[in-house]
């Protein structure tokens, strides 16, 4: 079976001072995602149990106006942020990134 290549973004912009994520991907496709829904959709084990995969953060207790400050690159394969309201544990997978997208056409 043959892997399939997930593209790594080119560039990585937090937008809105943190409250949109733009990735920009080879061949020009342009992604965005809001802060607040991935940070409230983080995968990491304190957001998620590792046993049930059932969601332990309430959602709820997100604040609204919740941003991404600062990303790290994980290898060729993921993103990690650190977000306003202190939490920094998540890591993003491209693919994820890449599957679940908003495109903008540019």
């Amino acid at each position: 079976m043959a892997l399939r290549r997930i593209p790594v973004p080119e560039t990585i912009e937090l937008a809105d001072d943190g409250a949109r994520i733009v990735l920009t991907w080879p061949g020009g496709k342009v992604t965005e995602h809001s802060a607040l829904d991935l940070r409230r959709g983080c995968p990491c084990a304190v957001c998620v149990d590792e046993m049930t995969g059932k969601q332990l953060l309430d959602p709820a207790r997100v604040p609204p106006d919740l941003r991404a400050r600062h990303y790290s690159r994980v290898g060729r394969y993921a993103i990690q942020f650190s977000w306003s309201d202190g939490h920094s544990t998540g890591i993003y997978p491209y693919a994820t990134l890449y599957v679940n997208r908003e495109e903008n056409e540019t």
